[in-house]
C-alpha cells in the first residue's frame, strides 16, 4: 500500500521511519520491510524514504506462523505401531534369528 505525500492528507507528526518501527516492535529492520512488502503494514514514501503510521505499527498483531497444531485423535482411532524397532546394526528387535528371544 504505497502512497505519495501529495496523495495523502495524513499528519506527518504521526509518521515514523522503518528503523523506528523496528524499535517500537522489537524486531529487525528487515522484518518491518517484509511486513510492508507483504502489505501487512502500509507505508508512505516521502523524498525517497519510507515511513509508517505509528498507531498502525503499535496496534499491529502478527498472525500465528508455522504448522497448525494437531488436533487430538478420537479414542479408538489411533494408529498402532508395528512393534518392530530397527536397531542401529540393521537387525530388528522383537523376533530374533534362532527362534529364541
Amino acid at each position: 500500500m504505497k502512497k505519495d505525500k501529495k496523495d495523502s492528507g495524513e499528519d506527518l507528526a504521526g509518521l515514523i521511519s522503518i528503523s523506528e518501527a523496528a524499535r517500537v516492535r522489537s524486531v529487525s529492520h528487515t522484518a518491518i520491510q517484509d511486513l510492508i512488502k507483504r502489505e501487512k503494514l502500509s507505508s508512505l514514501e516521502i523524498g525517497g524514504r519510507r515511513f509508517l503510521r505509528r498507531d498502525e505499527v503499535e496496534s499491529f498483531s502478527p498472525e500465528s506462523i508455522g504448522r497448525p497444531k494437531a488436533t487430538q485423535a478420537t479414542p479408538g482411532t489411533e494408529k498402532r505401531a508395528t512393534g518392530r524397532i530397527r536397531a542401529r546394526n540393521g537387525t530388528s528387535k522383537g523376533k530374533q534369528k534362532g527362534g529364541k528371544r
